[in-house]
């Protein structure tokens, strides 16, 4: 174990990724769920932080609870939650995404329309991305100078391998309607604020650790956030990448390996 290992065997708090790290698309990853159970048994509280907008929290607890892992909606931080954040109740949106970020509007109570005025266009990942709907949440994107990105993740990360993610949606919808767009997921500062809201810690606090598969989202975050981050190879970061986007202190094959590793000191 190398000097980082005490920090994160004495963590009362795991913040840790979904996507790649405890599943791909709902397949579990080696045994995530005795990894979970492992840190519980020891005291710390496990929580989980994604950047994929599409579930919503009903499916991701039932998700969970699939491969043995009971949750709570308390213990969920995602993206789209992150991105209605920006928004303020009574407000209209042109929404490009699926469930979870339409319901993280509808309990922010801001209302989707494809029908303009809008106070801005909300971009996350989506199966239903076509040039219709690209021009319609461009054109909302225009006429509101406002564009709210759940995340600008490239990939996502499936046991075929790597597919499009919202970042490539938002991109498209950026470039055709000329404006920036305003990020909500990790590694940024809505999805962070909400993080510390919810599990009452500060910037830099002891006892909180990240982990997560791509160090340009989850580990930028936990830079941010002033926490130690471990990297696991077991979705998009492939074995052997260097990775030079953030500072590493644990780095494993997969959530299993990291847990054992520093649980068995």
């Amino acid at each position: 174990m190398n000097d980082a290992g005490p920090a994160f065997a004495a963590a009362g708090l795991w913040i840790i990724d979904l996507d790649g790290v405890v599943w791909l698309t709902g397949e579990p990853l080696g045994d995530a769920a005795g990894a979970v159970a492992l840190l519980r048994a020891r005291g710390a509280r496990v929580a989980f932080a994604t950047n994929n907008s599409a579930p919503t929290t009903g499916t991701l607890l039932a998700r969970l609870a699939r491969i043995g892992i009971e949750a709570v909606a308390s213990d969920l931080v995602t993206s789209a939650r992150a991105a209605a954040s920006l928004l303020e109740p009574g407000q209209t949106v042109r929404m490009l995404a699926e469930d979870g970020m339409a319901e993280a509007l509808a309990d922010r109570g801001v209302r989707t329309s494809e029908a303009g005025p809008h106070h801005a266009a909300v971009v996350g990942w989506s199966h239903h991305f076509d040039f219709a709907t690209l021009a319609s949440t461009a054109d909302a994107a225009r006429s509101s100078g406002r564009l709210v990105a759940t995340n600008v993740d490239p990939t996502h990360p499936t046991p075929e391998g790597l597919q499009p993610g919202s970042g490539a949606l938002v991109a498209a919808v950026a470039t055709a309607s000329g404006v920036t767009p305003e990020v909500a997921g990790k590694p940024h500062a809505p999805l962070a604020a909400l993080l510390r809201r919810q599990f009452g810690f500060a910037d830099g606090a002891d006892g909180v650790v990240l982990v997560g598969d791509q160090p340009d989202t989850d580990g930028r975050l936990a830079e941010r956030l002033g926490i130690p981050f471990a990297l696991v190879d077991s979705g998009v970061t492939a074995p052997g990448t260097p990775a030079r986007a953030c500072p590493v202190a644990l780095r494993a094959a997969d959530l299993p390996t990291l847990v054992g590793r520093v649980l068995d000191g």
